[in-house]
C-alpha cells in the first residue's frame, strides 16, 4: 500500500477534507499549510502538521526533508494549495497575477521537482494535482485563475508522460463548484479589483449567480476527497477526474459546443 502522503493547503476545504479521509483510511499524512492552527483537528487524528508556504523555497525543501527523514519514503504528493485572484483581466494588477501563478503553478511545480528523485529511486509514487474545471472552461472575471489552472492541466499532462517510465502515476482532479473558503476569497478579490468601474455591473451579476449556485446545493469538499481516495486506491487511475457530475457535464459541453455558441450561452446565463 502506498501510504505516506504529503498534502499542501491542508488548513481548510479540499485539503483538510482529503487529509481527514486519508487518515481514517490508514494513510500516514503529513499536512502543510500557512495556517497551522487550522490543522489541530488533523493532528488529533494522527497527522503530522507543519507550516508550509508553497512560494518559499526553504519551506518547500523543509517539508520534503521532514517526510523523508521520518519515513524514508514519500509515496503520494497531493498538490492542493491554491486560491483565486478574481477580477476583470484589465483590472487585476500584474503583481497579483504573478502571485496567482506563484501559488497555483510554480509552487506546485517546485514541490514536485523536490519529491521526484525519491519516487524515481523507489520506482513508483503518485502525484495528485488539484486543478479545476476552470482549467478547461473560462468565465468572465476569472481570467488569471483560469489561466493558472490551464497551466496546471498542461503541466500535469507532460509530467504524466515523462514519469510513467519510472512507475509514477500523475492524476488531475478537476473540481467544479464546491463549498469551501475558496469562493469567499475569490469574491473578495473580485469586489476589490472590479467591484466598481467599467465592469461593476458584470461583477454584481456574477457575484449573485455565484452565490445562488452555492445556495442550490453545491457539494462539500468531502466529495472531492472521495475522488482523491478513489484515484489512490486504483491500480490504473484515470488521467483526470471531474467532480461532481455537473462538472463532468460542463467539460463535456465545452468539447462539443463551438466557441461562439458557448460564449452566447455564458452571456445568456449571466444576463438572466
Amino acid at each position: 500500500m502506498t501510504n505516506t502522503v504529503l498534502i499542501t493547503g491542508a488548513s481548510a476545504g479540499i485539503g483538510h477534507a482529503a487529509a481527514e479521509l486519508l487518515l481514517k483510511s490508514g494513510y500516514k499524512v503529513y499536512a502543510g499549510a500557512r495556517r497551522v492552527e487550522k490543522m489541530k483537528a488533523l493532528e488529533a487524528l494522527g497527522a503530522k502538521i507543519f507550516y508550509l508556504d508553497v512560494t518559499d523555497e526553504a519551506s518547500l525543501k523543509g517539508a520534503v526533508e521532514t517526510v523523508l527523514k521520518a519515513e524514508g519514503r514519500l509515496d503520494v504528493l497531493i498538490n492542493n494549495a491554491g486560491y483565486g485572484a478574481h477580477g476583470a483581466v484589465e483590472d487585476v494588477p500584474i503583481a497579483e497575477a504573478r502571485r496567482q501563478f506563484e501559488v497555483n503553478v510554480f509552487g506546485l511545480a517546485r514541490l514536485t521537482q523536490l519529491v521526484l528523485p525519491s519516487m524515481r529511486t523507489r520506482g513508483g509514487g503518485r502525484i495528485i494535482n488539484i486543478s479545476s474545471i476552470a482549467g478547461k472552461l473560462s468565465m468572465p472575471t476569472g481570467g488569471w485563475y483560469h489561466a493558472s489552472k490551464h497551466a496546471v492541466e498542461a503541466y500535469s499532462d507532460a509530467l504524466r508522460l515523462e514519469t510513467a517510465q519510472f512507475g509514477i502515476k500523475v492524476v488531475l482532479i478537476e473540481p467544479g463548484p464546491i463549498r469551501t473558503e475558496w469562493d469567499n476569497t475569490a469574491l473578495v478579490n473580485l469586489e476589490k479589483y472590479s467591484g466598481s468601474g467599467a465592469y461593476g455591473s458584470m461583477v454584481r451579476r456574477i457575484t449573485e449567480k455565484f452565490r445562488a449556485g452555492y445556495r442550490k446545493g453545491a457539494p462539500g469538499p468531502e466529495a472531492v476527497a472521495d475522488v482523491i481516495l478513489k484515484a489512490l486506491r486504483s491500480s490504473s487511475p484515470a488521467a483526470r477526474y471531474a467532480v461532481p457530475f455537473s462538472a463532468a457535464v460542463m467539460v463535456f459541453a465545452k468539447r462539443l459546443l463551438p466557441d461562439r455558441l458557448l460564449d452566447w450561452g455564458i452571456r445568456l446565463i449571466l444576463e438572466a
